[in-house]
């Protein structure tokens, strides 16, 4: 028995000039992902076509796929917002007598400035929240 392979089944592909208009709608404005341009297909020429198609037309991006086509978006991101972003962390010092401390740590990005610091040898979710609303609650310069 030989299988045969048939090149007119499945869904039909999308029309070269489509095809064309998609990965012009993602090259003209980059942060402009599948789903939106999925949506305006649909909402602004009646154009049925799936994320997941969508996104095989976009072509690659500028600096490929993955961290490039990401990093670039996340960079002017935090760029723009860099006045306003609160940055928190812990970090986990230990002590001459081998104790355990958590350091709870914010800082403001824009002006690179300490916000608050705080130390406890038991974190909690309650007290960690805590942490953060009086954070945020705080009036920054």
């Amino acid at each position: 028995m030989k299988l045969q392979f048939f090149p007119d089944s499945g869904r039909p592909r999308l029309p070269a000039d489509l095809q064309r208009l998609i990965a012009a709608m993602a090259g003209d404005n980059p942060s402009r992902g599948e789903e939106r341009i999925a949506a305006e297909l649909l909402v602004k020429l009646g154009l049925r076509v799936s994320p997941r198609t969508t996104r095989r037309s976009m072509g690659r991006r500028l600096g490929g796929e993955g961290q490039g086509a990401t990093g670039h978006r996340w960079a002017t991101f935090v760029r723009n917002h860099a006045q306003v972003l609160v940055v928190c962390d812990f970090c986990v010092p230990v002590t001459a007598t081998f104790c355990v401390l958590y350091v709870f740590v914010a800082l403001e990005m824009g002006s690179q400035g300490l916000l608050h610091i705080n130390v406890t040898s038991h974190p909690t979710a309650g007290r960690t929240l805590q942490q953060f609303r009086g954070v945020l609650a705080a009036p920054h310069a």
